[in-house]
């Protein structure tokens, strides 16, 4: 799945800059002229990059904190839009990058050529991806517990076990990885949500062979991801 930005605008000029530079990185882009509605998107779903026009949005400076300070977007690419040449403060809100109106297209392409790479790492550690692969857990006391991975990114996965249980704290992970090599993935886990039949885990460490494994494995869904977005007809065909 490609990056995807948000834009809170109301200036044409601004988004048709943003849309033609970001679709050259294979970047999305919606768009919101309000705040109240961007705050809103913010806090139910994760953006790799959000663009502000902070000076010609009302309330478009304290956007840059409200978004910084949403669950799922701490860790996004912040865009501030300013009229004139004053950066500190914006900065100093949790802005990642400040252009400067009237926006020059050399600027902007410097500054996504820095942005973009640090966006897609940010992406595929927050992505997840769909998988359906079984799972070993174990605590402090080397109880195991199996379960079914319901989705996995580099940050975490998510499992749903076999049978119901409470778990908190760190956990021990073991799943055999994909391959045609056979690989056993180990890592550390916290155990960082509990709902109804399912746990969420975010890994604290992971072991070097089974690092690089785990990105050769996500490498193959991503490029999954992408062919079904390509050849939708041909990909549904096939299942």
């Amino acid at each position: 799945m490609g990056l995807q930005c948000l834009i809170v605008t109301s200036d044409p000029g601004l988004l048709g800059s943003f849309k033609a530079s970001l679709s050259e990185h294979q970047t999305s882009l919606d768009m919101r002229q309000d705040s109240a509605s961007a705050t809103e998107l913010a806090s139910r779903r994760h953006w790799d990059g959000v663009v502000i026009d902070c000076d010609d949005v009302p309330g478009g400076r304290e956007l840059i904190t409200q978004v910084r300070h949403s669950r799922s977007n701490k860790q996004t690419m912040i865009f501030a839009v300013v009229n004139g040449s004053t950066t500190d403060t914006v900065l100093d809100l949790g802005a990642s990058f400040v252009l400067s109106k009237p926006l020059q297209e050399s600027r902007l392409h410097s500054v996504l050529e820095v942005a973009i790479p640090k966006m897609e790492r940010e992406h595929r550690r927050y992505f997840r991806y769909d998988s359906d692969l079984p799972v070993r857990l174990s605590n402090h006391d080397g109880q195991i517990f199996r379960a079914q991975m319901q989705n996995v990114s580099e940050g975490g996965l998510a499992v749903k076990p076999v049978d119901p249980l409470t778990l908190e704290g760190v956990v021990n992970v073991e799943f055999d990885l994909p391959s045609v090599d056979p690989q056993v993935f180990h890592a550390r886990a916290d155990v960082v949500w509990s709902e109804a039949f399912m746990l969420g885990l975010r890994f604290l460490h992971i072991e070097k062979n089974s690092r690089a494994a785990l990105e050769s494995w996500l490498n193959s869904l991503e490029a999954q991801v992408q062919f079904r977005e390509s050849f939708p007809s041909i990909s549904s065909h096939s299942l």
